[in-house]
C-alpha cells in the first residue's frame, strides 16, 4: 500500500486543508479551463433538471404522479417540465461535464471543486422525491413497527394498507419485508410520527449529509493513502448517480458508505478497533456493506498484520453485539430474514442487470434463472481469489474491494442505478488507476441504459 502523502498533508491535520501554491502556477492551463467549464456545466444542468423536476414524468416514480403540491417542493410551483428529448440531452451533457471535471480536477482549486459539490446537493434537496418509491418504503417499514406492532422483517407494507403512504410505494415492493439492517430501521422507527413531506425531506436530507460525509472522509483518506484528494472528492461528490439519484432519492445506500469511509479513514489511521466497528456499523444499515468489511479483514496491513488483523476483528465483534443486541430488543429474530428477502429480490431481478433483462425484457425466465447461477458462481470464484491475493499481500485491500465489487454489479440479478454508488467511494481511494476509469465508464453506460428507459415506446432494440 502507498503511503505516500501531498506536500503539506499529514494525518493529523483537519478537514479540508487547501495547498494554495501549486494551485497558481496551474491555473491558466487547458486542463484547468475545461475543468472550470465542466463544474459551470454541473452546475446549470442541474438547476435546470431539479428545477423542472416536479413538472417532468420522466423523473418521478409512477406512483406520485401527478405530484402533490405538499410533496412537490420548492420548485414546484415553477410551472416549467422538461420533455423527454431536452431530459435525455440534459442527462448527456450532465454525464460529460462529470467525466471531465474528473479528469481535470487536479488543476481546479479545492475550494471551487468542494462549493460546486455543496452546491448541487442543495440543489437536488429542494427537488422532490425523484426516480424512486424506496424513500416512502423506509416509511412503510418504520410507521408498521413504530405505529401498528406489525414487524417490518416478517411483513411487507401491504400489512398498513390503509396507512396515507401505502398508495406511493411501488406496487413491486408492496409485499416484500425490509432488506435494511436494524440500525437503520431503528433510525427510521425515530422518524415514524413525521407527516409524508416532512419525512421525505428529513431522508433526503439524510442522504444528503451523508453524501458530503463521504466525501469528507474520502478526501481525509486520500491524504492519508498519498492520493490528491481534489480527484477523489470529485470523483464521488459530482458523480450524477450519486447525485440524482442517491441524494434524490433519500437513498440509504449513502449513510452506509458514509459508515464505510469513515471505517477506511479509521483503518488508514491505525485506528483499528474504531475501523472495525465503524465497518460493522455500515453492515447495520445495509448488508452490502459485509463486502468491504471482509477485504479490511483480510487485509490488515503493515508488518504487524496479526495484530492488526486482531485489532480489526475486535472492534467489529464488538460492534456486532450492539447491532445484534438492538436488532434482537426491537424485532426479535425478524432481522434473520433479511438474507431470504435479498436473496427472494434477487431472483427476480430487474432489466437493468445481464439476468433481469434475459429473464423479463427477452421473456426467457429460464434461460435467465441459469445465467443468474453462472453470474453467481462467476461472482464467488472472483471473490475468492480476490480475497485470497489480498490476504497473503499480492494486492491491496481497497484495491480488491473495488474490484470485488466492479464483478458483483457486473454479475448481480439485480442491479439499479444508485447501486453503482457502492463502488465510488473505492474508486477514488484505489492506487489501480484502472479501477477510476471504470468508475466514469460504469456510471455512463448505466446512466444511457436508465436514460433508454425514458423514450416512450423506444428502445425496442432492448425490449423495453
Amino acid at each position: 500500500m502507498s503511503m505516500r502523502r501531498p506536500l503539506g498533508a499529514t494525518p493529523e491535520s483537519g478537514v479540508f486543508e487547501f495547498p494554495a501554491p501549486a494551485l497558481a502556477s496551474r491555473g491558466d492551463s487547458a486542463r484547468a479551463r475545461a475543468g472550470r467549464i465542466g463544474l459551470l456545466g454541473l452546475l446549470l444542468t442541474g438547476f435546470v433538471i431539479t428545477l423542472g423536476a416536479a413538472n417532468t414524468d420522466s423523473m418521478l416514480p409512477e406512483s406520485v404522479r401527478p405530484i402533490p403540491g405538499w410533496l412537490a417542493g420548492p420548485f414546484g410551483g415553477a410551472g416549467f417540465g422538461l420533455g423527454v428529448a431536452p431530459l435525455i440531452a440534459l442527462l448527456g451533457l450532465m454525464f460529460a461535464c462529470y467525466a471531465v471535471v474528473a479528469g481535470a480536477a487536479d488543476r481546479l482549486s479545492a475550494r471551487t471543486v468542494l462549493m460546486t459539490i455543496a452546491a448541487l446537493h442543495a440543489l437536488v434537496l429542494l427537488a422532490p422525491p425523484l426516480l424512486s418509491t424506496d424513500i416512502f418504503s423506509y416509511q412503510a417499514y418504520a410507521r408498521m413497527g413504530a405505529m401498528y406492532g406489525a414487524n417490518p422483517y416478517l411483513q411487507g407494507p401491504h400489512a398498513i394498507a390503509l396507512d396515507p403512504v401505502y398508495p406511493f410505494i411501488d406496487a413491486k415492493w408492496v409485499g416484500t419485508p425490509t432488506a435494511y439492517g436494524p440500525v437503520f430501521t431503528v433510525l427510521g422507527y425515530l422518524l415514524a410520527p413525521l407527516s409524508i413531506a416532512a419525512s421525505a425531506l428529513t431522508y433526503k436530507a439524510i442522504a444528503a449529509v451523508a453524501s458530503l460525509a463521504l466525501v469528507a472522509f474520502v478526501w481525509n483518506a486520500a491524504r492519508l493513502r498519498g492520493l490528491d484528494p481534489v480527484k477523489s472528492a470529485a470523483l464521488v461528490g459530482l458523480n450524477p448517480l450519486i447525485v440524482l439519484y442517491g441524494v434524490g432519492g433519500g437513498h440509504n445506500d449513502l449513510l452506509m458508505l458514509a459508515a464505510v469511509a469513515a471505517g477506511i479513514y479509521l483503518l488508514l489511521a491505525h485506528r483499528d478497533r474504531a475501523g472495525g466497528a465503524s465497518m460493522v456499523l455500515a453492515v447495520g444499515i445495509k448488508l452490502t456493506a459485509v463486502l468491504p468489511m471482509a477485504f479490511a479483514l483480510a487485509g490488515g496491513g503493515g508488518q504487524r498484520k496479526f495484530g492488526r488483523r486482531r485489532d480489526i476483528a475486535i472492534g467489529a465483534a464488538i460492534a456486532t453485539a450492539f447491532v445484534a443486541a438492538l436488532g434482537f430488543a426491537v424485532f426479535g429474530t425478524g432481522p434473520l430474514h433479511v438474507l431470504a428477502t435479498l436473496q427472494k429480490g434477487q431472483s427476480e431481478g430487474d432489466w437493468h442487470s445481464i439476468p433481469g433483462f434475459i429473464s423479463t425484457r427477452l421473456g426467457l425466465s429460464e434461460a435467465g434463472h441459469i445465467t443468474g447461477l453462472f453470474l453467481a458462481g462467476v461472482f464467488a470464484v472472483a471473490l475468492a481469489w480476490l480475497l485470497r491475493r489480498v490476504w497473503r499481500g499480492e494486492l491491496d485491500w481497497i484495491d480488491g474491494a473495488g474490484w470485488a465489487t466492479v464483478v458483483l454489479l457486473l454479475t448481480a440479478s439485480a442491479l439499479l442505478p444508485w447501486y453503482v454508488a457502492w463502488l465510488i467511494p473505492l474508486a477514488a481511494l484505489a492506487s489501480d488507476r484502472r479501477l477510476w476509469q471504470t468508475t466514469i465508464v460504469m456510471t455512463g453506460v448505466v446512466q444511457l441504459i436508465q436514460v433508454l428507459g425514458y423514450i416512450p415506446h423506444g428502445g425496442s432494440f432492448l425490449g423495453l
